[in-house]
């Protein structure tokens, strides 16, 4: 895991810790692949950063330049909707000016296919409804 999921998980394990303790609230406790399918789904919960997931993974190597240029996506909403891609992990490299060079993190794009596919996969109800 990259140093900075370290911290960040740390930071969110504290806080959360202390908060719960503050209120009087039973810990949870979820387990590190339920916590990370959430951090990938929260990132991917914007079409437009969806839009930015398919346009990099189509990419044979890192895209130097604007994205907003080759998407519909508002050049003010671009820079935020990187960083939280980076931030899941989803995507690397620089995302501020000058230095403008991002790709897929294709490690964690293997995760999170691996977490999605066996959380979808993992329903017992294989019928069209449960409900019916």
């Amino acid at each position: 895991m990259p140093n900075y999921l370290v911290i960040q998980n740390i930071v969110r394990i504290f806080a959360n810790n202390k908060e719960e303790r503050k209120i009087g609230v039973k810990e949870k406790r979820y387990t590190t692949e339920q916590e990370q399918i959430a951090r990938f789904a929260k990132a991917m919960g914007h079409p437009a950063r969806m839009a930015i997931l398919a346009f990099l993974a189509k990419q044979d190597s890192c895209f130097f330049g604007d994205i907003h240029e080759e998407l519909p996506i508002a050049k003010a909403t671009v820079s935020q909707h990187l960083k939280e891609l980076k931030e899941a992990g989803l995507i690397q490299g620089e995302i501020e000016t000058p230095k403008v060079r991002y790709c897929i993190n294709w490690e964690n794009w293997e995760l999170a296919r691996k977490l999605f596919a066996a959380f979808l996969g993992d329903c017992k109800c294989k019928g069209t409804s449960c409900c019916e």
